[in-house]
């Protein structure tokens, strides 16, 4: 099943998300099979403010579980987190 993550940076804390990016980068390596498409929100700065992830796994269980791994959360850098179910119709595989 897929998800979609969609992530929102605390305002403010632009240092936060890059000391942290190489293990973020890492451990969506670590994921990449799971991984339909992902990439950071951008501000009208053009400066990342966020987050969007497509991801598949089983369950909800498993998509949260990854969100809580991951470098950027347990950094504090979002805001908040939203997972919800997607169903991809186009382009049709």
């Amino acid at each position: 099943m897929h998800f979609v993550i969609s992530c929102v940076d605390k305002p403010g804390q632009p240092g936060l998300r890059q000391d942290n990016r190489a293990d973020h980068l890492d451990y969506l390596g670590s994921h990449a099979e799971r991984i339909v498409a992902a990439g950071p929100t951008l501000g009208n700065d053009d400066a990342p403010n966020g987050s969007v992830l497509v991801m598949e796994f089983d369950d909800r269980a498993q998509a949260q579980a990854f969100v809580d791994n991951d470098p950027y959360a347990k950094a504090g850098v979002f805001e908040s987190v939203s997972i919800k179910p997607w169903k991809k119709v186009f382009p049709k595989e």
